[in-house]
């Protein structure tokens, strides 16, 4: 058979090899368009500096504007100054931004599905018109705060509760893992009240609101978890989300971000294959190149295969969300396959990198470290299971 080895430096025609199911062609121009200038931006800053965030535990807060110029906070909304992009055009966004780094495809995630998402949907117009023209631009952080240290896979425990004090909400409790809320100026809060759950725009600077960063982590290192306390917080009426009743709020922000996970997983993976593949044209071995090892190759081959299929999926879903008739059964769906199958992508190419693949100048051990927790947050593979087994079978398993 003739040998046509592939130029590792070649990035373009590794990843016109790697297409084999020609999904790039299934894409609309303006869709490529949108991805081809995300993948600029990630190429551009991130990928330079990524290493060393990560290394340091540093979330680079100067790049929300940039973010905001590039079009992706808020990205599937529209009016108020966000972008009005469709969700393929999301879904494209996240994957290239994930390829970078998970923290800062998380980023976008919290600012653009759960903070902004929420008042977009449940809040009023004097809210919307406040808060998403800024958020939009990164001019205004938000973060969301659902999870609490007892309640995270069963937020119908929480137990942080609001309650009425003449035209006043006083809220007490904590929140934990609540991404960005120590550089936030403002946090979506989701309280029991005697009217069931109710949401409300906190801004971060009212007395008795505690920020505590969580660290050190082995995971999502260049991004920013927080535990919340709230003691007597004092809000005014204004700061209630009035289209927001019982858990239908959260749930609808967390659908958002789970479906940007669907996509975003994906880059991690592309990223991590793309890495090995190189790797394996350069690296010789026995006088040869370690790509030419039957071994080898099929790792590569797994590899591809999975990110075949998990762009498919994710496309899919992306085209049946514009068209308004995407369930929160299929994203659960995307979510549990594509994050499974992107952990186990980034494991295997770190063992295409050898001992090298330890080291932080080589992407796939970040990416699997940033994965466990993309696999744990907005549904553990566990629920999105039972989320499914339900479906199939019509019994719930969750008690």
């Amino acid at each position: 058979m003739a040998d046509h080895t592939r130029d590792p430096e070649d990035i373009e025609a590794l990843r016109a090899a790697s297409d084999i199911l020609g999904i790039d062609a299934l894409l609309t121009e303006e869709e490529r368009a949108t991805r081809d200038r995300v993948r600029a931006f990630v190429d551009d800053v991130i990928r330079p500096n990524i290493a060393d965030w990560f290394d340091r535990a540093h979330f680079p807060a100067e790049l929300a504007p940039e973010f905001g110029k590039l079009g992706v906070l808020g990205m599937h909304l529209d009016g108020y100054g966000c972008p009005g992009r469709s969700a393929v055009e999301y879904g494209l966004a996240a994957l290239e931004l994930e390829a970078g780094d998970s923290g800062l495809r998380t980023f976008v995630s919290v600012q653009g599905s759960l903070a902004m998402g929420s008042i977009h949907r449940w809040g009023s117009e004097e809210q919307r018109a406040e808060w998403l023209p800024r958020m939009a631009a990164g001019e205004v952080i938000g973060s969301f705060g659902l999870t609490e240290p007892t309640a995270g896979s069963d937020p119908s425990s929480m137990k942080t509760f609001a309650r009425r004090d003449g035209d006043d909400w006083v809220i007490t409790g904590a929140k934990r893992w609540i991404g960005l809320a120590s550089i936030a100026q403002l946090t979506i809060v989701w309280a029991q009240t005697d009217e069931g759950v109710r949401g409300f725009i906190v801004p971060t600077d009212s007395p008795g609101f505690q920020v505590t960063v969580l660290e050190p982590k082995g995971s999502m290192r260049a991004s920013i978890q927080t535990e919340l306390h709230f003691d007597e917080v004092r809000v005014p009426a204004s700061a209630l989300l009035p289209g927001a009743r019982g858990l239908r709020g959260p749930f609808s922000a967390l659908n958002e971000a789970r479906y940007g996970i669907v996509w975003g997983a994906l880059g991690a993976a592309r990223d991590s294959y793309e890495a090995a593949l190189r790797r394996s044209l350069r690296r010789e071995q026995f006088g040869v190149p370690i790509a030419s090892f039957q071994l080898t190759q099929q790792k590569l081959v797994n590899m591809v295969v999975e990110l075949q299929k998990g762009a498919l999926l994710a496309l899919q879903i992306g085209r049946m969300k514009d068209a308004g008739t995407l369930t929160p059964t299929q994203i659960s769906l995307g979510k549990l396959n594509n994050v499974r199958e992107a952990i186990e992508i980034c494991r295997e190419a770190r063992t295409i990198l050898g001992g090298d693949g330890v080291l932080l100048e080589n992407s796939p051990i970040r990416h699997a470290a940033n994965l466990e927790s993309v696999r744990t947050y907005e549904g553990t593979d566990e629920v999105h299971t039972l989320i499914l087994g339900q479906h199939l079978t019509g019994i719930g398993a969750f008690r």
